[in-house]
C-alpha cells in the first residue's frame, strides 16, 4: 500500500511497534507458559514472551543463521526455532500449548485460514488462549483500489471470502471483525474480544510525532484507553483499524457427568 509504505509514516509505524508490544504484554500472564508462536520471521513477539519468563516455540519457515534457544537475561525463558510450514502445525501434539501468537498477519497469510486455525485450537490445552491480528477489510479495500480493482470492490461486501492480489503477486485473506469472529468460533474457540489495533489515524499519530518525537509514550497510553473504553462495552469503529486484533480461548474441559444410580426398576 503506497500511502503506508515503510518509507511513509514512519512514525506510525513506530507507534504501531509500541502498541502491539504494550498488547501483547498485556496479554501475557504472569505464570510460566509454553507458548507457540507462528508470527513469522519478522515479528517481535517471542522475544518479548521469552523475556517474560515463557517457554516459546517459533515456527520459523527458515531457520534464521546461528538460531539456539536463548535465555533471557532476567527471567528462564526461552525460544526453541522450528523449521515448519507456517501453514501446519503437524509437529505438535495434541493440547502441548498454553498459548498460541499469531501476530503480523500470520492468518491472513494462509488462503485456507480455517484450516490453521483449526490446528490452533488442537495444539491448545484446555483453557489454552490465543493471541491474533489480521488484516482488516480496511486494509484490503485499500489495496484493491489502489491497483484499481473496482469490481473487485463491488463484490467486496458479498464476499464470504476476501482474496486480495499484492503488486508483488502476494495473495492474502482480509477479515471483518464478524468474519473474523467467525473463524475462530467455528474452531471450536471463545472469542474475548476483537478491536481494531489502533484507532488513532496513521495521518494523525505521524503528524504529532513530526513535530514532537517524544510524545509517543502519550499516543501509546492514548490508545491502551481507548480499548479499554472498548472493552467496557464502547467497540471502537471496525472502519479505524487496517489490522484486526483478537484475544479468544479454547474451552475448558468439561467434566463428566456422575454416573447415574440405579433406579432398581424395569422398564
Amino acid at each position: 500500500m503506497a500511502g503506508l509504505g515503510p518509507g511513509s509514516l514512519a512514525g506510525y509505524w513506530r507507534f504501531q511497534r509500541a502498541v502491539a508490544k504494550a498488547q501483547l504484554a498485556a496479554w501475557l500472564p504472569a505464570e510460566r507458559w509454553v507458548l507457540v508462536d507462528i508470527s513469522g520471521p519478522y515479528a517481535s513477539g517471542s522475544a518479548q514472551a521469552a523475556a517474560s519468563g515463557h517457554c516459546v516455540i517459533r515456527a520459523l519457515p527458515a531457520l534464521p543463521a546461528a538460531a539456539h534457544p536463548r535465555a533471557a537475561r532476567t527471567r528462564p525463558g526461552t525460544i526453541t526455532p522450528v523449521v515448519a510450514d507456517p501453514a501446519s502445525l503437524a509437529f505438535l501434539s495434541d493440547g502441548c500449548a498454553d498459548g498460541v501468537i499469531a501476530e503480523d498477519g500470520a492468518l491472513s497469510r494462509q488462503l485456507m485460514t480455517e484450516d490453521l486455525a483449526a490446528e490452533i485450537t488442537r495444539v491448545l490445552r484446555p483453557g489454552g488462549g490465543l493471541f491474533a491480528c489480521v488484516d482488516s477489510l480496511v486494509l484490503g479495500m485499500a489495496i484493491l483500489a489502489e491497483q484499481h480493482h473496482w469490481a473487485h470492490l463491488t463484490d467486496l461486501p458479498h464476499a464470504e471470502v476476501v482474496l486480495i492480489p499484492w503488486p508483488d503477486g502476494t495473495i492474502t485473506r482480509s477479515f471483518g471483525a464478524g468474519q473474523f469472529r467467525d473463524l475462530l468460533t467455528e474452531a471450536g474457540l471463545e472469542v474475548s474480544w476483537i478491536r481494531p489495533r489502533t484507532v488513532l489515524s496513521p495521518s494523525m499519530v505521524d503528524h504529532v510525532l513530526r513535530r514532537e518525537p517524544g510524545a509517543i509514550s502519550r499516543l501509546v497510553e492514548a490508545e491502551l484507553e481507548a480499548e479499554q473504553d472498548g472493552s467496557a462495552g464502547v467497540s471502537p469503529v471496525e472502519s479505524f483499524g487496517i489490522s484486526l486484533l483478537a484475544t479468544a480461548r479454547k474451552p475448558p474441559a468439561r467434566r463428566a457427568d456422575p454416573a447415574r444410580r440405579p433406579t432398581g426398576r424395569l422398564g
